[in-house]
């Protein structure tokens, strides 16, 4: 049974950083393509980064390019987003998806930006 735990969200100030973890099992994670996608208070989902299987590439929106950093540890089954520089509008609900096809799911981790 796949399963992703998300951790690490919570309050912090305009211009600070967090860093949010994905834990992953029940899957073969360190074959998994796999992204963060975030979803705003009263908005849509946004696809944030991905990051290839060795973690080798990695890719991000443009709203979060030169701030964010998507990582992984395949020894650890556990991806992370660096998140810095953060911005009122970064304020969402934030999901780790396992695949190029967002084929699962976690629970999301909740981050809020504001003074």
């Amino acid at each position: 049974q796949v399963q992703l735990v998300e951790s690490g969200g919570g309050l912090v100030q305009p211009g600070g950083s967090l860093r949010l973890s994905c834990a992953g099992s029940g899957f073969a994670f360190s074959r998994s393509y796999m992204n963060w996608v975030r979803q705003a208070p009263g908005k849509g989902l946004e696809w944030v980064a991905s990051i290839y299987t060795d973690g080798s590439n990695t890719y991000y929106a443009d709203s979060v390019k030169g701030r964010f950093t998507i990582s992984r540890d395949n020894a650890k089954n556990t991806l992370y987003l660096q998140m810095n520089s953060l911005k009122f509008e970064d304020t969402a609900v934030y999901y780790c998806a396992k695949d190029i096809d967002f084929a699962s799911w976690g629970q999301g981790t909740r981050v809020t930006v504001s003074s």
